[in-house]
């Protein structure tokens, strides 16, 4: 298993740049092509920003070509997602020249940090729109059609989309990502999000709710919470995350946490699979992990970031919790949950990492034994604490050979976590076809490990429970026994 297959969980390389198509409206003249990169929330975005367009006559089309206005909605948090997308906007320009109706708009992450080096020095796009000014969109695309640039970068202290519908994009009709916080308070020293996404705020639980009957409404079978930091959810009647201390009595009395949420949505859908991603081991909290024990349509996994195994090192981070704390909160998983399946992000190569510390990362592993990581090297990005503090001073060689070293030793635990699979009946949810054989399906135990068996009768979106017979370091093989019983 490369680095790449490990990263697509998160960053999900096979859809890095998927355009979206959406069921087309008779009455919309103007054609809108949409490309995303990057995480899971860019999804997610896209398919609110179809929303949006598809009331102001907007239809959605895959033809570059044809396209009234052409939107990429980007990634800051490698390097690699931000030439991915220059690229395309050389390739954008290109086709302009053909159309020159054309426009062309940048979304998302990369736009509060290049606004004036797109707009007004390398005059690629006519529009560049922050992740929290959606909502602005028909008024940003009534000034460039009067020929003027256009630009909202503004971040929101309240703005969650609560009241969008998203359309579903590219959907498999059986899986869908229910966005439930924006934003992130944890600056930790190599991420960009918290100055791309703004602070923390969370969605009115109402609103989350309202979403996932309507999933379920319309044959939807799974659901994940999405948020950059799920474990910090908190509703008390709106506003952010570090103002709660100054919510009445009242509020906080009636307040929603992340541990209530989960139960809210698991009571509402008893036969609906829930996960949820990302968590933060500063975060989670032990009420979380028993709800998870509670209800059984809450799936057996937790992706729970680390990024390194060396104190010394989650200090410079600024990862508010330590070696210890993380290995207490496995134990808690552990004992409350013995079933969970654990994942993991690692960096290697943080800026002063010895090879002291690289040990401590890879003794780290050894006692959690991860079903999956997603592992890079460290590159430094623009705009971060560790960008202004840090100097990137470990050679490019020493983070390669570490990060290979960590590789090896996640796929030699992801087989030893695979096998404890063998011989077991487990439920599985069908996604589509397996990628490898059109004579199999593929689908996930609670667990989240991909599962493939032979088709049968079966079809997606059906549950089924499926005899584990073999298995590689990522995938389980076995044959469908009968349908579940949640079925």
């Amino acid at each position: 298993m490369n680095e790449k297959e490990h990263s697509e969980k998160i960053i999900q390389e096979e859809l890095q740049g998927n355009t979206l198509t959406l069921e087309q409206i008779q009455s919309n003249t103007r054609k809108l092509y949409i490309e995303s990169y990057g995480c899971q929330m860019n999804f997610s975005d896209s398919e609110i920003v179809a929303s949006i367009l598809a009331k102001e006559g907007f239809n959605t089309t895959t033809q570059l070509e044809e396209a009234d206005l052409v939107l990429v909605n980007t990634c800051s948090i490698r390097e690699k997602a931000e030439l991915t997308v220059r690229k395309r906007l050389e390739k954008f320009n290109a086709v302009k020249k053909i159309n020159p109706g054309m426009k062309v708009g940048v979304l998302g992450c990369m736009a509060e940090r290049l606004k004036s080096k797109f707009l007004e020095e390398e005059k690629i796009v006519d529009m560049v729109v922050g992740p929290d000014a959606y909502k602005d969109l028909p008024n940003l695309i009534q000034e460039i059609d009067e020929g003027r640039n256009a630009v909202n970068v503004i971040l929101s202290k309240d703005e969650t989309y609560g009241d969008v519908a998203p359309v579903r994009l590219n959907s498999n009709g059986v899986t869908a990502f229910v966005s439930i916080t924006r934003g992130c308070d944890n600056m930790c020293t190599f991420c960009v999000v918290p100055f791309t996404r703004g602070r923390e705020r969370s969605r009115d639980p109402q609103s989350i709710l309202e979403e996932v009957n309507d999933l379920w409404g319309r044959g939807f079978k799974e659901i994940t919470l999405l948020g950059q930091n799920v474990d910090s959810y908190l509703w008390y009647g709106g506003g952010l995350k570090k103002d709660f201390d100054k919510a009445t009595d009242m509020q906080k009395a009636t307040s929603v946490n992340f541990a209530k949420l989960l139960d809210m949505v698991a009571l509402a859908q008893p036969k609906m699979r829930i996960r949820f991603s990302t968590s933060n081991p500063q975060d989670m909290t032990l009420d979380v992990i028993e709800t998870m024990a509670k209800h059984e349509n809450i799936c057996n996994y937790i992706h729970l970031p680390v990024q390194s195994g060396s104190n010394r090192i989650l200090k410079a981070m600024n990862r508010l919790h330590t070696r210890e704390e993380y290995f207490e909160l496995i134990d808690n998983i552990r004992k409350i949950n013995p079933e969970c399946a654990i994942s993991q992000d690692m960096i290697s190569g943080f800026p002063t990492e010895t090879e002291e510390d690289h040990q401590d990362t890879l003794s780290l592993m050894e006692y959690v034994k991860y079903d999956f990581g997603f592992m890079f090297a460290y590159s430094e990005r623009p705009g971060t604490l560790a960008a202004r503090k840090l100097e990137d001073d470990v050679p490019a060689e020493t983070k390669k050979r570490r990060l290979q070293e960590i590789i090896n030793l996640q796929q030699k635990h992801g087989l030893f976590r695979t096998q404890q699979h063998v011989g077991k009946v487990e439920e599985v949810l069908i996604e589509g076809p397996s990628k490898k054989s059109d004579a199999h399906w593929m689908g996930r135990n609670s667990q989240n490990t991909v599962v493939v068996f032979p088709k049968e009768n079966y079809q997606v979106g059906d549950f089924v429970n499926v005899k584990i017979n073999d298995c590689t370091s990522a995938t389980l093989i076995g044959e469908a026994v009968e349908y579940s019983k949640n079925n």
